[in-house]
């Protein structure tokens, strides 16, 4: 079965205030079986400052939409962890952008996703 470590990518897609959908593809990562997701540009990235306001979104993996919501992550060590998945995860194959997703900028962004099930298909819980 596959899991969020093989994954590469998910979608999240995040509604407007005027009630339309954007969509979003972004690197997830798993920390103790827990999905996480980072704005690569920090708190500037548009769908990341609408998320939190609006907080109504869906993730998209494996051809499957699901109700989603997320949870700022801003304990350091956790932070840190999952800095630490990224690396592991995608430092081989694109080390300039793992070094941006783990500047200050991005990795203040991390938060932690949930959807209306509970888990993600195909993610750990």
């Amino acid at each position: 079965m596959n899991t969020a470590m093989d994954r590469a990518e998910i979608v999240i897609r995040v509604r407007h205030a005027d009630g339309r959908w954007s969509a979003r593809t972004v690197w997830v990562v798993v920390v103790d079986e827990e999905a996480y997701v980072r704005s690569a540009f920090g708190r500037r990235s548009a769908w990341y400052r609408r998320l939190l306001r609006h907080a109504e979104a869906e993730v998209e993996v494996a051809g499957v939409r699901l109700t989603a919501t997320v949870q700022p992550v801003d304990d350091p060590e956790l932070v840190q962890r999952v800095s630490g998945a990224y690396r592991a995860k995608y430092g081989l194959g694109w080390p300039g952008p793992v070094e941006s997703m783990n500047g200050h900028e991005a990795a203040a962004t991390t938060m932690r996703l949930l959807t209306d099930v509970g888990q993600v298909p195909q993610l750990p819980a």
